[in-house]
């Protein structure tokens, strides 16, 4: 599956519910549509707020492939590198406390970084390419 689409909010919603749509061939569990769907949430808003934040215009490409155990993503934009040319830092942060206290931001690259497997960042000229994989449970029957 590829798609391509605008780097803007509503564009991205209409992307998330594209892709969750064709993959739903694949038999997929309810967690697994769960933690793709946080994934590429996450992923996505990242690269249009972050990537084309001071952009008035851009595109994002989406790339999904299956392989025999896992779904393989590749999530490519024009937009601006990440800090460092390289992948964020994830503080671990205390969920202990109240609601109200707990730090703003930080939690999106760590819940990527957490639900994902070979997880990559690659800056080639002006392009950004994240690449990474999900595990799909063992449908194999014994």
């Amino acid at each position: 599956m590829k798609l391509v689409f605008p780097a803007d909010p509503v564009a991205v919603r209409g992307a998330l519910k594209a892709s969750m749509s064709g993959l739903t061939n694949l038999n997929l569990t309810i967690d697994e549509r769960g933690v793709i769907e946080i994934v590429l949430a996450e992923v996505l808003n990242n690269v249009v707020e972050h990537a084309y934040a001071h952009h008035t215009s851009g595109v994002i490409e989406l790339r999904v492939k299956r392989g025999a155990d896992r779904l393989h993503f590749t999530v490519l934009d024009d937009g601006v590198p990440l800090p460092d040319d390289g992948l964020p830092e994830t503080p671990s942060h205390s969920l202990a406390g109240p609601v109200d206290d707990l730090p703003e931001g930080g939690f999106g690259w760590f819940l990527i970084k957490e639900l994902t497997q070979d997880l990559n960042y690659v800056r080639s000229d002006i392009r950004n390419r994240l690449d990474f994989t999900i595990a799909l449970a063992d449908t194999r029957v014994s």
